[in-house]
């Protein structure tokens, strides 16, 4: 079954839930312990199992989802016990770790294998009724064959805005980050909320700000664990900064000759940012 097509760093990509009949080409096998990907290291890069079956590497998976074609190439994501040791040469590695050591393609599918993998692990029961759940055949989702209740992969939809003062951007810094990295502001949609509330909401209650002309930029996967950002621009609007010491260490205006550390370039919060700069940088 085809769900999609997309281009993702040049390359096509068919994602798909019925696993071929019979096959007898490699595959990519997109093996994860809990949330670490099983890779093998070269030097600065890594790579990925291509086998025919994922027991050539020696180990049993507990779970097997097909997950599409990469230039014709199946993809299939498994997961192992938590006690599993890797094979001889490989490791397991966060994908945080891995991203810029692999091929930008393999990245996001894994982004999407860690989540399919462990909405997998974390939903063998049924809810409501507590009896095991069955997958089913044609579509990514599990079903009580008691009560009926339906279960489909966990995505929790985030919003992140970068908010423009003339020249300037805010950005802030929370009490997670990495020593001095700043970003711009994200939060999670509320129930009941549309994305433009829900950036309102977010920027109000984080640093009292007002914000005008909320405009779409994009989106992003986001498989830490399992997010949808939305990213916005918006513009200044009133108010004084006045932080929510509980979500935010500090924020403040920023100019493009005068940027504090910031996010990777894997992010959409960068991609904002390297936009405002773009923008800003033949003023």
């Amino acid at each position: 079954m085809r769900e999609t097509v997309f281009m993702d760093s040049q390359k096509e990509f068919v994602s798909g839930i019925t696993p071929p009949a019979e096959s007898t080409e490699p595959a990519w096998w997109f093996a994860f312990r809990q949330s670490k990907l099983l890779v093998r290291t070269e030097s600065d890069r890594v790579s990925l199992p291509c086998l025919v079956t994922f027991e050539e590497v020696g180990l049993t998976p507990l779970c097997q989802h097909y997950l599409g074609c990469l230039e014709g190439r199946h993809c299939f994501a498994v997961g192992v016990a938590e006690e599993t040791e890797p094979p001889s040469g490989m490791t397991f590695e966060g994908l945080r770790q891995v991203h810029g050591r692999v091929d930008e393609g393999l990245f996001w599918i894994a982004a999407r294998a860690v989540q399919i993998v462990e909405w997998d692990r974390t939903h063998r029961f049924c809810g409501r009724c507590g009896v095991r759940m069955h997958a089913r055949p044609a579509e990514r989702a599990k079903e009580c064959p008691q009560c009926g209740l339906l279960h489909f992969p966990r995505l929790a939809p985030a919003i992140i805005v970068l908010i423009e003062r003339g020249d300037r951007l805010l950005l802030a810094r929370s009490t997670r980050f990495a020593t001095g990295m700043y970003s711009v502001l994200a939060g999670f949609v509320e129930p009941g909320e549309s994305l433009e509330e829900a950036v309102e909401r977010e920027i109000r209650e984080e640093v009292g700000l007002s914000v005008k002309d909320i405009r779409y930029f994009g989106s992003q996967p986001w498989p830490f664990p399992h997010s949808l950002m939305v990213g916005f621009t918006a513009t200044y609007a009133g108010g004084e900064i006045s932080v929510d010491a509980a979500e935010i260490e500090t924020a403040g205006w920023f100019t493009v000759d005068n940027l504090p550390p910031l996010p990777g370039k894997i992010s959409i919060a960068r991609k904002l940012i390297d936009g405002f700069i773009a923008k800003h940088s033949h003023e």
